[in-house]
């Protein structure tokens, strides 16, 4: 694996290669410059690209790591109410297998069980697709605005994205 890329703003190791969108970061990749994002500040930036110009690295094209999970949530929303597994989840949202049926932009109300003595996490999600794969959510309001949340994620990612626990449990106490 290359090295891992350190964000200039809250300097942690979470920053991961995102499609150039402005004009500014498609004339950067001319002189070997690339965008990236960071995973927990959300910060972009522009870095030097090493090796080889095409395909050395793949452009990572979702805004946050997923993490594989197994956590129970219930949610609603108008008239549909469910449950389901949190198969995948992420700073921006999480995927989900349910039995319910929903249609894409619905919005609900989510409570995912992080943990058996705890409360719920509760969130506001919109549906973004609907497929074989399950249902997939994207947050509304920022998932890094919960401390618990965040925390959580970052903990489980733990050498997947180079955060240590030291720092999740940093988060908590800000």
């Amino acid at each position: 694996m290359g090295r891992q890329i350190v964000c200039p703003q809250c300097r942690q190791a979470k920053a991961v290669r995102v499609q150039a969108r402005s004009p500014r970061e498609f004339v950067a990749s001319l002189f070997r410059m690339v965008p990236f994002q960071c995973q927990r500040c959300d910060h972009r930036f522009l870095a030097r690209r090493l090796g080889p110009a095409i395909g050395s690295q793949p452009t990572e094209r979702r805004e946050y790591m997923r993490i594989p999970v197994r956590l129970c949530l219930s949610f609603s929303g108008g008239r549909v109410r469910g449950e389901g597994i949190v198969l995948d989840l992420s700073l921006g949202g999480c995927i989900i297998q349910s039995e319910a049926h929903v249609q894409v932009d619905d919005i609900f109300y989510l409570e995912i069980s992080l943990a058996k003595d705890e409360p719920p996490v509760e969130a506001a999600a919109i549906v973004r697709s609907v497929s074989a794969r399950g249902i997939a959510f994207k947050f509304l309001r920022r998932a890094q605005e919960d401390k618990r949340l965040t925390a959580f994620i970052q903990t489980r990612a733990g050498s997947n994205t180079s955060v240590s626990v030291e720092a999740a449990q940093s988060s908590l106490s800000s």
